[in-house]
């Protein structure tokens, strides 16, 4: 084995982790818009702006971080292979 297969091989077991984090990130975020704020109706609290804190911030910054990193593995295995 080359260190270039030896590297394709360890972007893409990270390309798959970061794909995991980044559905499990997605799913485990509350949803902005209920049934009702999505035929213009509003429930009250969705149509009201909404300042996200503590757990839902670190979710929302962790999967903006987690999508940079996927593109990024994706990217480089492009430029590898």
């Amino acid at each position: 084995m080359n260190i270039g297969q030896g590297i394709t091989q360890y972007m893409t077991i990270a390309q798959v982790v970061f794909s995991i984090l980044l559905i499990a990130s997605i799913l485990i975020q509350r949803s902005e818009a209920g049934v009702g704020g999505t035929f213009g109706g509003g429930d009250g609290f969705s149509s009201t702006h909404h300042q996200k804190r503590g757990i839902e911030k670190f979710l929302f910054i962790m999967t903006i971080i987690l999508a940079i990193l996927f593109a990024l593995t994706s990217l480089s295995l492009l430029i590898i292979k």
